[in-house]
């Protein structure tokens, strides 16, 4: 059984920063994406960011870019999300995910097949 457990969620200020973090534990798997996605109270669950192993490319949704870096310690089995410049508008609760399938369309949540419980991260202004 392929666990992933997040950490790092929190309460900041608007322009604070935050670092979640994605372990996966259990059954050693070969994921081919993992990705951070997040979800508003009484929104949809939304694409953030996803890191693709073989080529080491990394995505991330317009809002987000240039104030969010995801990356992995393969060393660790952990994923991370560095939010900086951080908006109210991206308090949601954050979810890690990942996949073993190839050629996924990473920013979909149903191509995912493993979840974490979520981290609530709250930005104040």
């Amino acid at each position: 059984q392929v666990q992933l457990v997040e950490s790092g969620g929190g309460l900041v200020q608007a322009g604070g920063s935050l670092r979640l973090s994605c372990a996966d534990s259990g059954r050693t798997f070969s994921w081919y994406a993992m990705g951070w996605f997040r979800q508003a109270p009484g929104k949809e669950r939304e694409f953030v960011s996803a890191i693709i192993r073989t080529s080491g490319n990394t995505h991330y949704t317009d809002s987000v870019k240039g104030r969010f870096t995801i990356s992995r310690d393969n060393a660790k089995n952990t994923m991370y999300l560095q939010m900086n410049s951080l908006k109210p508008e991206d308090t949601a609760v954050y979810y890690c995910a990942a996949s073993p399938r190839y050629y996924i369309d990473y920013g979909m949540p149903k191509e995912y097949d493993y979840w974490g419980q979520g981290t609530q991260v709250t930005v104040s202004s």
